[in-house]
């Protein structure tokens, strides 16, 4: 698993943050109805009020998760998720906006996407698939984060619909970076360049070997277990794409 400082050594094409960063304390916030369930999580609609400043509430959603629920691989999935949205500076991938402890339960704040993710739009309006003009939007926005990653080094390794976030006034951020991995990492991967410095592109190239993802998105070499990099990210995208157009991924039930 990349370490924090090695994530934080360059982010190319970093850019200014335009939403608010939230803060780390608690009593900021003021936690509302779940509006998503996981295994282990909830997720809560919040309002974030910095205390003692007189501002107005900003909505967001906060991921509330019990530690105690979570196994050991995991528990370092979620490490490792939370640190790249931290890091991340990319208007189309979505980032940790605070995070803090209450015993034994993690809470993460983030932008509140009020549409949720592409296959939540798709499900209620457009289930057998959404017009050409609105796949070429969610594709563009999907795209330009999932260069951002690749640029920096890191595959996402889950690209769907369900993993595209939408916003009210259109946004797409790409979400769910828990499997997404460092290609100079080493734990399971194989260099095919001698090193090169972290600013080059894609920092520091290798390939991949587990085998990470959802099957019906999952490119050939993946699925045969063999060596993959960024280019299966490449084949799950065109996967999405149908996904979009025709309202299921090809083969999938």
């Amino acid at each position: 698993m990349p370490t924090t400082d090695r994530i934080t050594r360059h982010f190319i094409g970093a850019v200014p943050d335009e939403w608010q960063l939230y803060s780390d304390n608690a009593a900021d916030y003021t936690i509302g109805a779940p509006i998503g369930f996981g295994a282990s999580s909830i997720v809560y609609q919040a309002e974030f009020t910095p205390q003692g400043q007189g501002s107005q509430p900003v909505p967001c959603a906060l991921k509330v998760l019990d530690l105690d629920r979570l196994p050991q691989h995991p528990l370092r999935l979620l490490q490792r998720e939370t640190q790249l949205m931290s890091l991340s500076k990319h208007p189309n991938v979505l980032r940790v906006r605070g995070t803090w402890m209450a015993g034994h339960k993690l809470h993460i704040a983030l932008r509140l996407m009020n549409s949720g993710s592409a296959a939540d739009v798709m499900h209620y309006g457009w289930p057998g698939g959404m017009e050409e003009d609105v796949v070429k939007c969610i594709l563009k926005q999907a795209l330009e984060g999932l260069n951002y990653l690749h640029i920096n080094g890191f595959i996402h390794r889950d690209v769907k619909a369900a993993n595209l976030l939408i916003d009210d006034d259109g946004t797409v951020l790409l979400g769910d970076l828990g499997v997404a991995a460092f290609l100079g990492d080493n734990d399971d991967t194989t260099s095919t360049t001698t090193s090169k410095p972290s600013h080059s592109r894609p920092g520091m190239i290798g390939k991949r070997k587990s085998f990470v993802g959802t099957p019906c998105w999952m490119a050939p070499e993946v699925i045969n277990r063999k060596q993959y990099d960024a280019s299966a990210d490449i084949w799950s995208f065109g996967i999405t794409a149908l996904e979009l157009a025709q309202g299921r991924a090809p083969r999938s039930r």
